[in-house]
């Protein structure tokens, strides 16, 4: 798991970004009303809409926003209908990527997907081709604001957590899927606010990019998925070096 948290860190730079933090309410609020239409308004017997509800207040989703989103989808004010797709491929020089979308046509996206691929030096593959390379895994990230060491692991061990990655600039709280709701909850509880919390694919190994050419087509090609407002999620198997995570 070695280099993941430096993609929690520059992913937490760009969403600082007036542009980037719009584009991440848009995305929530998308799952949000699928959530709403699929369980229910009510968190309490909605458990995936109590963890988005989290997520969005996680990402400084202001709370009117997430009520209003709410009340449109239990009243059919939002007509549109979403489902979940999962693509999957290479970037440059073998870089495995999966991409999560979640879109009301499937034509569309698939055809944008395709061509950000195509355009920027990788392939779209079948279904399964770099999952097997990916583990789900529940990602806590805090940021890292004078927190002891010694207590932040204490604290997260006697949550449920399977392991801790103490960095100076944030921490990551690595779960099992399945934990990850209570380990949450039971660390909120302790006063720890989180960046953000969900369900990742982690890859198994990492893959680095010497040549630059291949460099910018896949900062490219990261740049153009995670731009498109279909796609939720983007997650690869790029080891990038350190310089690049700084820009």
């Amino acid at each position: 798991m070695s280099g993941h948290s430096k993609w929690s860190t520059i992913k937490r730079k760009k969403e600082k970004t007036d542009g980037a933090r719009a584009k991440v309410f848009t995305k929530i609020g998308r799952e949000i009303s699928v959530a709403v239409r699929e369980g229910g308004s009510d968190p309490s017997s909605n458990s995936k809409l109590k963890d988005l509800i989290a997520k969005a207040k996680a990402n400084n989703v202001p709370n009117e926003n997430i009520d209003r989103i709410i009340k449109k989808a239990a009243g059919d004010g939002d007509k549109n209908s979403y489902e979940t797709i999962v693509y999957e491929g290479y970037g440059p020089n073998g870089v495995a990527v999966m991409v999560e979308a979640l879109t009301d046509n499937r034509n569309r996206t698939a055809g944008d997907v395709r061509h950000y691929f195509d355009k920027f030096g990788g392939n779209l593959g079948q279904s399964g081709c770099v999952s097997f390379m990916f583990d789900p895994k529940g990602i806590i990230v805090i940021e890292n604001e004078g927190i002891s060491e010694d207590q932040i692991m204490e604290d997260c061990m006697e949550c449920g957590a399977d392991d801790v990655k103490y960095e100076d600039d944030v921490i990551e709280i690595i779960t099992a899927p399945n934990d990850l709701p209570s380990v949450r909850d039971a660390l909120s509880e302790k006063g720890y606010k989180f960046i953000s919390a969900d369900v990742e694919q982690v890859p198994q190994t990492l893959t680095q990019l010497t040549e630059e050419d291949h460099i910018t087509k896949m900062e490219r090609l990261l740049e153009s998925l995670e731009e498109n407002d279909d796609i939720q999620n983007v997650w690869h198997s790029w080891d990038a070096p350190d310089e690049q995570e700084e820009e």
